[in-house]
């Protein structure tokens, strides 16, 4: 598995982190969205970098030219929440992708373990296509795990690019183990941080990117 962190090179791609980190410019729910979708539609472009081409002429006004054009076939895929203004960016760029959609919550079991249970998913065939699965916090990798080995139920992939806005070196080294550390997956983050908390949030991360997009979610066990 090929490991891709952009914050190692200049770009415009870190204003957009610096704003989604920023506490006071989280407080407005549409910036962070629309940042969080901008993430998208950068890292897009950059996975579009290695994608498949040929060339396809097209008659303008004047002449003839020449373009090289995508070949691949695409799927988007995401998992619900959080994941979803990430994925719009991707589909901004790649508009003709087919899309998948899956939901993943954590909750911590009979043992005390975090867990992560997927209960819902609608995707296309993703036989001999390329899959992006956009999800915006790497944390322990769990989510990313079980979405991807959910979609492999719908066929088998050419290439998979597994993409983050932040990640970490133990959801990376997670990924790379469940996925026997395939040589046709890579993984793009925007930014790697150094640890997690004991709440097994990303350090220093930006806190719920599912909250701070859609607003605090309420779980049926603090109901009383």
């Amino acid at each position: 598995m090929n490991v891709i962190n952009l914050s190692e090179h200049n770009s415009v791609l870190n204003q957009y982190l610096y704003e989604i980190r920023d506490v006071d410019i989280q407080k407005d729910p549409l910036r962070f969205r629309r940042n969080i979708e901008r993430i998208g539609e950068f890292m897009a472009m950059e996975v579009s970098k290695v994608l498949n081409y040929q060339p396809r002429e097209v008659q303008t006004p004047l002449a003839t030219a020449t373009v090289n054009t995508l070949t691949d076939k695409l799927v988007l895929a995401t998992i619900l929440r959080a994941g979803l203004p990430l994925h719009q960016g991707f589909l901004n760029v790649f508009d003709r992708a087919e899309n998948a959609f899956l939901s993943a919550y954590r909750r911590v079991n009979k043992e005390g373990e975090l867990e992560i249970v997927a209960e819902y998913m609608a995707a296309p065939a993703i036989d001999g296509k390329t899959l992006i699965v956009a999800d915006p916090m790497l944390a322990t990798g769990m989510s990313m795990e079980v979405g991807y080995l959910a979609l492999l139920r719908h066929g088998k992939p050419t290439h998979t690019h597994l993409c983050c806005a932040i990640g970490t070196p133990q959801a990376i080294e997670c990924v790379r183990r469940s996925l026997n550390d395939s040589p046709d997956v890579t993984l793009w983050c925007a930014a790697i941080d150094p640890v997690l908390n004991e709440k097994k949030y990303i350090v220093p991360g930006l806190g719920d990117a599912g909250d701070l997009c859609y607003g605090t979610k309420i779980h049926l066990s603090d109901r009383k």
